[in-house]
């Protein structure tokens, strides 16, 4: 393949510039809601919050999210977190430190602290804000951009921040087309001409569809664009109003609509096709989503220099392939294999190896989410599964032909995805002693 000399002049220079960097962006907060509890995922965030699930490879999910306040030249971050927290609070302050707050960057760390005279948690995604309210004022931020940190997508919020001081609006609610059957997880809205929100409801059993478009809804993301001085004023209200559960897709969208200036931004690729953007919240769509990436020309860029994806990862050497002997040949294909792997005689394919995960020989994986630092023996066969960090696979292990005596031992999903984690091998990372200490298993 050749390319030009402004792509090797791209390729070659070592440092990424944001898209975008403005005095409006300066004037602009980010709060990332990072304090979720993703019950959908099962087993996946028992011990961790789902924004710091791994996903693809090297990342968390909550990269993501990050990654595009930093190419979209938003360097005032903060993120929210409640459930389950300490792996995502350990990765941002490993791998989000970069940010000089000298000049006007960091990534703040936002924990729930009780910090109201009830002495509650976060109640709800508006009371999450509401609880920090002090904090959002001291940086005195002209615009608030209020991200879910859950999500898998690149976009330019810089774009929609534009729209929303265009429009002159109060709040600016992005959405995306999704099918019907879908968007019942989601805030569905109505639209006038002019992209001003006419009606919202919070997860609707059976979904408004668009004009011309019967078997589509116009969903949110999750991702809103207030006025300051707006958001301020609705966030007290909202605090003191019974009956409210002071959420902003339940409760303040939909309330709000009427009495203020609401528009949508729709999310679009440069076709004008809707762009890319994955609810990773049950183990079928984050399997389904980790599996796109694994695709010839996936409609995720993984590999742009134009917008990279930040994380923290440890240091690993180079993935390894070792034996050529019929049979015993270490091979992947179509499929992401990190740094630290050790494939042994063993073949992958369609699927995501997590970093330090050694694969024996005379094994075979296809179609499955490998997270870190697994270790699968010989001769097994794995078809469709998702192996949680730290999970050792005994030799001759077969899962994923039958799924009827899978679920025996392990999770599997309603489109046949099985879960594998150490507990459920009777594998314990921690375990109590006799003298009533922990101690590591393995």
């Amino acid at each position: 393949m050749t390319i030009g000399s402004q792509e090797q002049s791209k390729n070659y220079k070592y440092y990424i510039e944001p898209s975008m960097v403005t005095e409006l962006t300066r004037k602009t907060l980010v709060l990332i809601l990072a304090g979720g509890e993703g019950s959908r995922l099962k087993d996946l965030t028992k011990w961790r919050a789902k924004p710091a699930v791994p996903f693809g490879g090297k990342y968390r999910i909550i990269d993501f999210a990050l990654s595009n306040c930093v190419n979209s030249g938003l360097r005032k971050i903060g993120v929210l977190t409640q459930y389950k927290s300490h792996s995502l609070l350990r990765h941002l302050q490993r791998g989000w430190s970069f940010m000089r707050d000298e000049i006007g960057e960091f990534v703040e760390l936002l924990p729930a602290q009780q910090r109201t005279d009830e002495k509650a948690w976060y109640k709800g995604t508006a009371d999450a804000l509401y609880q920090n309210l002090d904090i959002m004022q001291r940086h005195a931020a002209e615009y608030v951009i209020v991200l879910g940190g859950d999500h898998i997508y690149t976009m330019d919020y810089s774009k929609m921040l534009i729209q929303h001081v265009q429009s002159g609006a109060d709040f600016t609610v992005g959405c995306i087309e999704a099918p019907l059957e879908e968007a019942k997880d989601f805030g569905v809205m109505s639209l006038d001409d002019d992209m001003r929100i006419s009606g919202f409801t919070e997860k609707p059993e059976n979904p408004e569809p668009m004009p011309y478009k019967p078997n589509v809804a116009l969903a949110s993301m999750g991702i809103y664009v207030f006025s300051t001085r707006f958001l301020y004023e609705t966030l007290v209200e909202d605090a003191t109003m019974e009956g409210s559960s002071h959420d902003f897709g339940k409760d303040i969208i939909p309330r709000k609509i009427k009495d203020s200036v609401a528009m949508a931004y729709a999310f679009r690729n440069d076709n004008g096709d809707p762009a890319y953007w994955r609810d990773v919240g049950n183990l079928d769509s984050y399997w389904k989503a980790n599996m796109e990436i694994c695709a010839i020309e996936p409609e995720l860029n993984l590999y742009s220099r134009d917008w990279p994806i930040w994380t923290y990862q440890t240091q690993n050497p180079p993935a390894k392939f070792i034996f050529d002997d019929d049979g015993r040949r270490g091979e992947a294909i179509d499929s992401l294999v990190s740094g630290g792997c050790i494939l042994s005689g063993a073949r992958v394919k369609r699927s995501v190896i997590s970093f330090a995960t050694t694969i024996g020989s005379h094994s075979i994986v296809k179609d499955s989410v490998i997270l870190p630092k697994v270790h699968i023996g010989k001769n097994c066969r794995l078809s469709k599964v998702i192996i949680d960090k730290g999970t050792v696979i005994p030799d001759g292990t077969v899962i994923g032909e039958d799924l009827k005596e899978d679920a025996k031992r392990f999770h599997v999903t309603p489109d046949g995805v099985v879960l594998i984690t150490p507990q459920m091998l009777d594998q314990h990372l921690y375990t109590l002693d006799g003298d009533d200490r922990w101690r590591f298993s393995y």
